[in-house]
């Protein structure tokens, strides 16, 4: 589903508009996505607890048919999370708008994951014991990866996507229920799973269950990867994009234009006042649907 944004002339924008309209708000339904539309999508936001980025993406359009947002990620993890980092809300929302995958959740159920086979093979050879032997995990490594090179293997590859990356972790958990999940990244930030000794989790297990709760969860990984990074924590805190980006994405951040999606992000989420009282929103909203009704 595409998301409808600032700017947008469609059908879909005017049926946006009727159901905004239905909650509460007073648009002109022309199908136009302007000021006073992008206002009442984060009234709306708000009003239900959803992250409030004013884009009508996949999670508020199935809020506004009806659906349960329990376990999407939520404006107030945000506002805990800007206090607890002590930064700037609209650092935090550039940085879920840009960096987070859209959903954590597959339509199955499960989080969003992508299995690496090339980090299920270094994970299998690491001394995790003083009696571990690093000759005989290298050794057993190379047996299951010529045994089974789509889940083990020292060169990265063998995506497929989507609920079938599942499969693909169930088969290296058979092989190795613990380098498994470690081998996979998890939820809308995609965190690997070999980062929770770091993160604080008693496990990867731990991590894995507290990956598949929520997105409220998800985001908590990612801000404890935060916390723990000094270079990033640094770099979001004083909105160094290209470092932040860099350090996030690797170093071909730039082919995608990270740095700047997330500095004209931070710009439209101060300009639009994130974490703004409601009333102060709709307050904006209905200033510009008068000004857009003018002669």
């Amino acid at each position: 589903m595409t998301p409808l944004r600032h700017g947008d002339r469609s059908q879909a924008v005017r049926h946006l508009q009727t159901n905004l309209n239905n909650n509460g708000a007073r648009l002109i339904v022309d199908g136009h996505y302007g000021d006073a539309t992008e206002a009442a999508v984060r009234v709306y936001q708000l009003s239900v607890g959803l992250v409030a980025d004013g884009i009508a993406g996949s999670k508020t359009l199935a809020v506004l048919a009806g659906d349960d947002c329990e376990q999407l990620l939520k404006h107030a993890d945000l506002v805990n999370a800007a206090q607890r980092l002590d930064m700037p809300l609209a650092n935090l929302y550039a940085v879920n708008e840009v960096e987070s995958k859209g959903r954590g959740f597959l339509d199955i159920g499960k989080p969003v994951i992508l299995f690496e086979r090339h980090i299920m093979y270094r994970q299998l050879s690491k001394v995790r014991n003083d009696s571990d032997n690093h000759t005989d995990l290298k050794r057993r490594a190379d047996q299951l990866a010529a045994a089974h090179p789509a889940i083990v293997n020292p060169k990265a590859g063998g995506y497929v996507g989507g609920a079938a990356e599942h499969q693909r972790l169930g088969s290296a958990r058979v092989l190795d229920d613990t380098a498994a999940p470690e081998a996979a990244s998890w939820g809308a930030f995609q965190i690997m799973g070999f980062h929770w000794k770091r993160l604080g989790y008693a496990s990867v297990q731990d991590f894995v269950t507290a990956m598949s709760a929520n997105e409220s969860q998800q985001f908590d990984a990612f801000v404890r990867f935060i916390e723990t990074a000094p270079t990033l924590y640094k770099a979001l805190k004083t909105r160094q994009w290209a470092v932040f980006a860099k350090h996030y994405n690797g170093p071909d951040y730039q082919r995608n234009l990270y740095d700047i999606k997330l500095q004209r992000a931070f710009e439209r989420h101060s300009e639009c006042g994130c974490g703004q009282n409601p009333v102060e929103v709709l307050r904006s909203a209905s200033i510009h649907q008068q000004r857009q009704a003018a002669p």
